[in-house]
């Protein structure tokens, strides 16, 4: 399940950030109030049902306070969660574990909640896949495509230098057919993806040698329609007017990914908690 986890580099950053954020200038003063022999031991409870995505971002956060702490996980990224279950234990100084918990949480409870509403956008969307968008939590983007990903979406272009998407505004300055000339002369076999909002579009856009299509503010019968012409030459993705009432419609369509920006903006947190063990 490597493949569900964030790059190490990424969580290094994001954590080391977020622990500066919360403990400098003068540490965790409230903290240094506990006798440094004092032991404990703690265990993450999920307090509602969901999907589990942060797990190397808790375990980051321990490490760069104190690396005698230890976690031990009984689930990982894109396991379902059930309310009440222990999701791991964590054993150490309770100095420590106090400092790390709060940047843990935050995380941990951040990402499971793309996780858990990706899997619902994915369960209704079947059998097109969920994919999210750049409508990201600047800083984390490395983070929350990963979350997306233990959700069971799959990730569109990580940056602008990752892929080539002509969209609306782009055609302000040239037309469908100049830019997918031109991306062929400069990139030759990378594909060029071109948003479509209009079946003239489409038309344009298969007619000059686009290698996917998104088509964008259409209705589900709209899109049904442009699937039928597109006939399976490139994939189609779907983009707007996308929620948890619609994505079903969408998915039947036989488009092949469904785009949904909330996912990532504005996913609510997962309730995980932090709990002393006698």
């Amino acid at each position: 399940m490597s493949d569900l986890h964030p790059p190490m580099s990424a969580v290094r950053d994001v954590v080391a950030r977020a622990l500066a954020e919360d403990v400098l200038p003068l540490g965790d003063l409230t903290a240094s109030l506990v006798d440094p022999d004092v032991h404990a031991r703690a265990a993450f409870v999920a307090r509602e049902d969901g999907v589990l995505a942060g797990r190397l971002c808790a375990v980051e956060a321990f490490t760069q306070i104190d690396a005698t702490v230890v976690l031990a996980w009984s689930a990982d990224d894109g396991d379902a969660l059930q309310q009440g279950t222990v999701i791991g234990v964590v054993t150490g100084p309770l100095r420590s574990i106090l400092t790390a918990e709060r940047t843990a949480l935050n995380l941990l409870g951040h990402l499971s909640g793309i996780a858990t509403v990706t899997r619902r956008y994915a369960d209704l969307a079947a059998p097109a896949r969920i994919r999210d968008t750049r409508k990201t939590t600047p800083g984390l983007r490395a983070l929350e495509k990963a979350a997306v990903r233990a959700g069971g979406g799959v990730n569109h272009r990580a940056n602008l230098s990752d892929g080539i998407l002509v969209k609306d505004n782009h055609l302000g300055g040239l037309t469908i057919t100049e830019a997918v000339k031109r991306a062929g002369e400069r990139w030759p076999g990378r594909v060029v993806q071109v948003e479509c909002d209009s079946v003239d579009q489409l038309h344009e856009a298969l007619a000059a040698g686009a290698g996917m299509v998104l088509l964008d503010n259409m209705t589900p019968e709209q899109v049904a329609e442009c699937v039928r012409i597109t006939a399976g030459r490139i994939p189609v993705e779907v983009s707007g007017g996308v929620n948890l009432a619609t994505v079903g419609a969408y998915g039947a369509t036989g488009a092949d990914f469904v785009s949904v920006g909330a996912i990532t903006h504005s996913a609510p947190v997962l309730d995980i908690g932090l709990d002393l063990q006698d």
